[in-house]
């Protein structure tokens, strides 16, 4: 089985047949090591120059467009398809528009349709469906955890209660159960309220359990807001099946933080910091969204810090995954607190953030698709990804007006100026919610917004100031798009810490 190279014997010369043979072998070699409780794919490390690669991404956002720009850029690659992409990766990739990013089935079938060496699995619900196991049962190598190991994404409840049995350091929290609705939710609505009285009341955070799109969790400033947000998710369906079982914890008081490490099995490598503002509104107000914008690195993950979230919470989460028989591959996302006590956990996501994912690869100098390679297939080197640390990022994201909330009237409006900003020194604008064709007014439009998050414009500068001024100057400059809307204040917290640092000059960390 360990001669089988699954990645790496792809060739642009296999023929059907020969590939058809390596599937099947491949398939064995998977098959017979599950028979002995263990999954082995394994790439030619020796001939990784040589290796062509025929790479299929799976989603159609900002981050995928981000993964495909930066794996399109890579001397192993053969072939690129994104599915289902958007008008924006047409340069780099081809679409597969009728895959599904939420199906295991679809992105199955569009995997084996292509050929894929390796699949690169972008959006969360996927991994928690359990798309990477269906690929690897293919003998598929795939970068992404399985279904057991995304459920520290997929269950809050289940992450939390993991985070108490390895001592990885977190809230308080309480976790109530109202599954199956009708009395056995009402009783559990009323013991939640009952604990967060009973732990001294607001403010605190109410959590739905399952996944929420970024937003299920709801800081309560109230002891009325709190009831409000348990009645919502447990009593009134606000977020489906995802929020009838709850976590309600402690609110922490800090700087939060995203820290993303590749992790295979019990090890892990650091690839770096970001921040991101999740709130819709200025001075993070308002409800939560899936992102407003981010940046890169995070002035607040110093070197003691990263050095902390490595030792304390990174390598404990990879070893207690392996332990419990849950073992990780993929990138792990940390979204931690960093109050006067030390790091502490808010919540794991089991693949890139978006829109951190789009700050982190622009600063990234070294080629991505080994390293996603090796991860995926649990070479011996994972081959840390080099940032430039010269270089800052910034992305400030255009949103579709009334995002969250009901942005109808603004799908299928015009966006004009997007190669203009791009042509800007040091800019680059990522697609999430676009595609190509006529606008509502019926004039012909290269582009129109059909999402609630539409752009990212995205810009690199040797300081978060340089690269924020910018992002702002193609969003004022250069983007025409009435029907959106953004954030003027990205980034405040970086420039504090910034103007901190020239008032009060530190020597070390």
């Amino acid at each position: 089985c360990n001669a089988i190279a699954l990645a790496a014997t792809r060739s642009p010369s296999l023929g059907t047949t020969q590939t058809r043979a390596r599937r099947a072998r491949t398939h064995l070699c998977v098959k017979s090591h599950r028979a002995c409780g263990e999954v082995r794919m394994e790439a030619a490390a020796g001939k990784a120059g040589d290796t062509k690669l025929r790479v299929l991404v799976v989603g159609g956002g900002g981050r995928e467009h981000a993964l495909a720009r930066a794996i399109a850029r890579s001397p192993m690659l053969d072939a690129l398809w994104v599915a289902p992409g958007n008008v924006g990766m047409r340069d780099v990739a081809q679409l597969l528009p009728h895959v599904d990013a939420e199906s295991v089935d679809s992105i199955v079938s569009a995997a084996v349709e292509v050929n894929a060496d390796l699949v690169v699995i972008g959006p969360e619900v996927a991994l928690v469906r359990g798309a990477a196991d269906a690929l690897r049962e293919r003998g598929i190598a795939v970068f992404g955890p399985s279904a057991a190991a995304a459920e520290l994404e997929g269950s809050k409840t289940f992450t939390k209660d993991f985070m108490q049995r390895h001592n990885i350091p977190t809230a308080w929290y309480g976790k109530f159960d109202g599954r199956g609705g009708g009395r056995k939710a009402a009783d559990a609505a009323q013991a939640a309220k009952t604990f967060v009285r009973a732990r001294g009341g607001t403010p605190i955070v109410i959590k739905a359990d399952g996944l929420a799109a970024g937003k299920g969790v709801i800081i309560a400033k109230s002891l009325a807001e709190a009831d409000a947000a348990i009645d919502a998710m447990m009593l009134e369906n606000a977020f489906g099946e995802a929020g009838m079982r709850i976590v309600v914890e402690e609110c922490l008081v800090g700087e939060e933080a995203s820290f993303f490490a590749l992790v295979q099995g019990e090890r892990a490598v650091a690839l770096g910091s970001a921040q991101d503002h999740k709130a819709v509104g200025e001075g993070d107000t308002g409800p939560n969204t899936g992102g407003m914008g981010a940046y890169s690195p995070a002035p607040v993950v110093t070197e003691r810090v990263h050095r902390e979230l490595m030792e304390r919470v990174v390598l404990p989460t990879a070893r207690g995954m392996a332990k419990e028989g849950r073992a990780f591959s993929g990138v792990l996302f940390v979204g931690a607190m960093i109050t006067a006590a030390g790091v502490k956990v808010l919540e794991y996501n089991v693949r890139f953030g978006d829109p951190e994912c789009q700050v982190l690869l622009t600063r990234l100098r070294s080629d991505l698709l080994p390293t996603l390679l090796a991860v995926a297939t649990g070479a011996v080197d994972l081959g840390a990804p080099e940032l430039r640390d010269d270089v800052a990022a910034m992305v400030v994201v255009l949103a579709s007006r009334g995002y969250p909330g009901d942005y109808s009237a603004a799908k299928r409006s015009v966006i004009r100026g997007i190669d203009a900003a791009n042509a800007m020194p040091g800019v680059f604008v990522y697609h999430a919610g676009t595609a190509a064709g006529d606008s509502k007014d019926g004039n012909e439009a290269t582009v129109i917004a059909t999402g609630g998050r539409v752009l990212g414009v995205t810009a690199e500068g040797p300081s978060i100031a340089d690269a924020r001024h910018r992002s702002y100057a193609a969003i004022d400059h250069a983007i025409e798009w009435p029907e959106g809307f953004c954030r003027r204040d990205i980034g405040w917290r970086a420039l504090a810490h910034q103007h901190d640092a020239e008032v009060h000059p530190r020597t070390s960390h």
